[in-house]
């Protein structure tokens, strides 16, 4: 099978459907099927494409570049160009709108070879947008507690802001539903740390924070078929790793990726950074796996908002699966011991995430860790080691000083503190902005911001049918039976890459 084959995403693109969307700085998969189909994308500007072989192509600005049959045609630096769209594995937009003064480059995840998706809004099944402004506009910095899906699976993210700035003393931000879901943010502030120049500042999923001031790559990164996946995951850029073409009868539901490290002898603990998120695909299985539920979805609700124990037993099933919880398995002298946990997020913007590792066991001056994500559920762009951190880390916590809706409703109270009151977002389009009070910053220092929000969401389904209790149950008892369920909708929606396959 081609690689161009695996690394085809398919999501119709939500920026196209909303006429009132804000501008912003984003990466948001779409469709190439729907790029080439429908007239609003000449709208866009291309601005970047990457290509399945990992090279990058940015054009100017003019003439704009545009897709003419199975060929993009635009210019750079040297002259024309033309790109073959099969060649094309992810096309970065340049959108600049009215409307709420905010700017967006959208990353989207083309489908390559001229496969038709039939994906439309539900291309994103998570969480609210987080926007910061940096001066002059507003662009996507965070995308935070994905896969919250009711209130019983309510959660804590932590995302940096890189792109925010202090104002006249204050930090802004605006937060946006741009899916057809109801929001519920119980908790919105900011994490300040200033820190020493040449530290990175990384959360983990816990809200600890650790300070590195030395991060090596891997040496060497490679799928079960030997592919080196180094160029794509070696660093945090354009390159984001996301085959999600679906196993057929003799393939595994899997993927099976081991990274290499340079590992002083002595080394006992190490720290993973890992930069991922969850892949488009398995952000449309939550959809498909709620509808599953069919009438009793809302009895589903209540077990988990109700029950802790029904909860932990949702999660412990996700990480068997690793659907949107991924194992991390240390080699060491009896085989592969799982020493750690990579957590999800959102599927439009990666995240890092610091996993401590015991090390102990392993032996000689190589760390060899293995993942093994199912397919089309991650997305994966950077993997890091440290061996020691750079110090305490500590952080300034600001709770909110203003809270308006874009109607001017006071939501202030509902984000000021972990409670039973929410800002709830009930409508694609629903929007508010949050004010902050920046502190001085300490002298000789640099800063790094993180949004510490907590809630949850609900997908607007109104099932009609009975539920499906024979494949609910057979995810539940056989190991990877809901990623193959997963592959097998894939296959009935994009026909022609199951033919290729």
């Amino acid at each position: 099978m081609k690689a161009s084959h695996r690394l085809a995403t398919f999501a119709a693109p939500l920026l196209l459907l909303m006429p009132l969307l804000l501008s912003c700085y984003t990466k948001r998969p779409v469709d190439m099927s729907v790029v080439r189909a429908d007239s609003t994308a000449s709208r866009d500007r291309i601005a970047e494409v990457t290509l399945v072989d990992g090279r990058e192509i940015k054009f100017d600005d003019m003439p704009r570049p545009g897709i003419l049959g199975d060929t993009l045609r635009g210019f750079v630096h040297t002259g024309p160009v033309q790109v073959p769209l099969d060649s094309v594995q992810r096309i970065w937009f340049a959108k600049l709108s009215p409307g709420r003064t905010a700017l967006a480059v959208v990353g989207s995840v083309v489908a390559v070879a001229g496969v038709a998706a039939l994906v439309a809004l539900a291309s994103k099944q998570s969480c609210p947008f987080i926007y910061s402004w940096d001066g002059k506009r507003y662009v996507f910095d965070a995308e935070p507690y994905g896969g919250a899906i009711t209130r019983g699976l309510e959660r804590d993210d932590y995302g940096e802001l890189p792109s925010l700035v202090a104002d006249h003393g204050v930090y802004r931000l605006m937060v946006t539903n741009e899916v057809n879901e109801t929001q519920y943010t119980n908790q919105l502030q900011l994490l300040v740390v200033d820190h020493a120049a040449g530290t990175t500042i990384k959360p983990d999923e816990f809200g600890r924070f650790y300070a590195f001031d030395s991060l090596a790559a891997p040496t060497s990164a490679r799928d079960a078929d030997g592919r080196d996946l180094r160029p794509w995951l070696a660093a945090s850029d354009h390159l984001v790793w996301e085959p999600v073409v679906p196993p057929d009868s003799t393939h595994s539901a899997r993927q099976e990726i081991t990274l290499t490290f340079a590992k002083p002898p002595a080394a006992t603990h190490a720290f993973l950074v890992a930069r991922v998120a969850t892949g488009l695909w398995g952000s449309q299985m939550i959809r498909a796996f709620s509808q599953l539920r069919g009438t009793s979805l809302n009895e589903w609700y209540a077990a988990m908002d109700t029950s802790p124990t029904n909860a932990a037993a949702l999660r412990a099933w996700d990480l068997r699966e690793e659907l949107y919880a991924l194992k991390l398995a240390v080699e060491e002298p009896a085989g592969w011991e799982v020493r750690g946990v990579l957590p999800g997020g959102g599927p439009f913007l990666a995240a890092d995430r610091v996993v401590p590792l015991d090390v102990s066991h392993a032996r000689g001056d190589s760390l060899r860790i293995r993942i093994r994500p199912p397919y089309g559920f991650w997305a994966l762009n950077s993997f890091a080691i440290a061996w020691r951190t750079a110090g305490d880390v500590h952080i300034t916590t600001i709770n909110p000083a203003t809270a308006r809706t874009s109607d001017g409703r006071n939501v202030l109270p509902e984000l000021a503190r972990a409670d039973n009151r929410y800002y709830a977002m009930p409508n694609s389009g629903d929007y508010g902005y949050v004010t902050f009070a920046a502190p001085p910053q300490a002298a000789g220092t640099t800063r790094t911001v993180f949004a510490h929000t907590r809630g949850y969401y609900r997908l607007h389904i109104d099932p009609t049918t009975p539920p499906d209790s024979v494949t609910l149950a057979r995810f539940f008892a056989v190991p990877d039976a809901a990623a193959r369920f997963a592959a097998a909708q894939y296959a009935r929606s994009h026909p022609r890459v199951a033919m290729a396959h």
